[in-house]
């Protein structure tokens, strides 16, 4: 396996590859729909929109970012067609806006999955807690729960991707079985006390309430993950169909699930009722209530365990993120290049995989030691700092294919979908950033006082900054290295899109390539 500067003469040197052909478009799916975690999402962040930002205009505003995120979508899936890279957000704006850019960019893509992982433990620790204690009369500390998502994650990234993609396969379709069967069974007998109103999607309820800026901010926040897809196309059978295809099922299907189940979750509460309940100190009641009425006694207590096993899809889903994100900067030679190594069986980026649970474990154990709260604290703090991070890196991701096809492949160049879709994305996402900033110290609640919250805008301002200082001293002082910067890509991925999947070597034979584009 080797990587090259191709017509510069540059030595080859090793490339470890992921696993070729190790997962299909339902697998990719699953894995990116797994990062945005629908039962979480939604039990989340709806009570939040609906109590205390846009009302019962929710499930408008998740309406309005579904469009949206189409629209920076179609620029995003433009660039997937062009590179493969388990980089992509990296890999993209290295190529898009030049390789100063890609390196802040590809810092704060890993501090923000990176972080993720460790969020997800705190909320997951936190349901298995409250659900162990309510339902069997065991109250175990949170960091027992905690210790075992965090092993069993890293048990199974060590293996083929496929394993987890199963995994993540049957936890999804659980989590979107029981919202989906609660939202229709209110569908089916007709609502509640206002029946089925048409409020609630009407899209100009989307910017009205109590504070429309933070109920948009938490539609937005409840897709986080969606954009993973493009990190599996390494891996993936026919990438150059499957990542496209993968991203706008996600981005679509995603979004019509959460007005579907939003809207009906407000009817099956009434509209005075769903903001009563957002607002009180049972907010998860606005689902666990229609649960209750509409189906039985039981679906509440099945709805519970599908919280726990549905952050723990979330949570590793976003340590395959991490874990690749790590993988394609180490491979490049930056951090340590052992971080670049995959497992000669697997195809796993296993050393990649290990540091990141030691990272998970050091954030997690910090937050316990502190004796902080896994839900108010761990979850929400951390979650915030990853949220900000990726936002501005999906901005800048945006422009990113503007300039990389202004630059590059001339009749690949369309008004549309490499001009004005990825503009219009990307003005989309400087709000959403904007949103964030203005509303950040509500999306906290409780946490909002601590040292850690004040610290979030200058850990992601220090990350980026500290990626450009990199960039320009590699240009300055190691110019080879600098030319590596988001180069590594797949080389034949247009040749697997084409070929049966016998005729594709399984890992040992494929070939990496580093280029100026691809």
């Amino acid at each position: 396996m080797t990587a090259s500067s191709p017509g510069t003469g540059a030595p080859q040197r090793e490339v470890h590859r992921l696993k070729a052909n190790s997962v299909g478009l339902v697998g990719v799916v699953f894995m990116a729909v797994a990062t945005a975690a629908p039962i979480t999402a939604m039990t989340g962040n709806l009570p939040i929109a609906v109590g205390f930002g846009n009302g019962t205009g929710a499930p408008a505003g998740y309406l309005f970012a579904t469009l949206v995120l189409t629209v920076f979508s179609v620029g995003y899936v433009a660039m997937a067609k062009r590179i493969t890279a388990a980089g992509a957000f990296y890999g993209y704006i290295s190529h898009g806006l030049g390789r100063i850019a890609g390196m802040a960019s590809g810092m704060l893509a890993v501090l923000a999955y990176v972080v993720f992982e460790a969020s997800i433990v705190g909320v997951f620790s936190y349901f298995t807690k409250t659900t162990v204690a309510d339902q069997l009369g065991w109250d175990l500390p949170w960091i027992l729960y905690a210790a075992v998502m965090l092993a069993v994650t890293g048990i199974l990234a060590h293996f083929d991707i496929n394993l987890t993609a199963k995994a993540l396969g049957v936890m999804l379709l659980a989590e979107i079985a029981v919202l989906f069967a609660v939202a229709t069974a209110v569908l089916l007998n007709g609502g509640g006390p206002d029946g089925i109103p048409v409020e609630p999607i009407n899209p100009k309820n989307a910017f009205t309430g109590a504070s429309a800026g933070l109920g948009l901010f938490f539609a937005f926040w409840s897709w986080v993950g969606f954009e993973s897809t493009a990190m599996y196309g390494e891996e993936s059978r026919n990438p150059k169909k499957v990542i496209p295809r993968a991203t706008l099922i996600s981005v679509i299907g995603v979004g019509i699930f959460y007005i579907y189940v939003s809207w009906m979750t407000i009817a099956g509460n009434g509209l005075s009722g769903s903001v009563k309940i957002s607002s009180s100190a049972s907010p998860l009641d606005l689902f666990f209530a229609p649960a209750n009425s509409f189906i039985g006694g039981w679906a509440v207590d099945t709805f519970q365990w599908l919280l726990i096993t549905g952050s723990f899809a979330c949570g590793m889903a976003f340590h395959q993120c991490a874990s690749r994100y790590l993988y394609a900067i180490g491979r490049e030679g930056f951090l340590h290049p052992a971080l670049g190594r995959t497992h000669a069986k697997h195809g796993s980026p296993y050393i990649a995989s290990y540091v990141q649970s030691a990272i998970a474990v050091v954030l997690v154990g910090a937050f316990w030691l502190t004796d902080q709260d896994p839900y108010i604290h761990l979850y929400t703090l951390l979650a915030i700092l990853g949220t900000m991070a990726i936002l501005i890196v999906q901005t800048l991701c945006s422009f990113a294919v503007i300039g990389y096809f202004r630059k590059n492949h001339p009749e690949d160049r369309h008004w549309f979908k490499t001009f004005t879709a990825p503009l219009l994305g990307g003005i989309g996402m400087i709000a959403v950033v904007v949103l964030l900033v203005i509303n950040m110290e509500t999306a906290a609640g409780l946490a909002a006082d601590s040292v850690f919250f004040k610290a979030i805008p200058w850990v992601v301002g220090l990350v980026f900054f500290g990626g450009l200082g990199l960039a320009l001293f590699l240009k300055a002082k190691r110019p080879d290295k600098y030319e590596i910067i988001g180069r590594i890509v797949l080389e034949e991925a247009q040749e697997r899109e084409d070929a049966p999947e016998s005729a594709v070597p399984a890992q040992a034979d494929a070939a990496v390539r580093t280029a100026d584009h691809s």
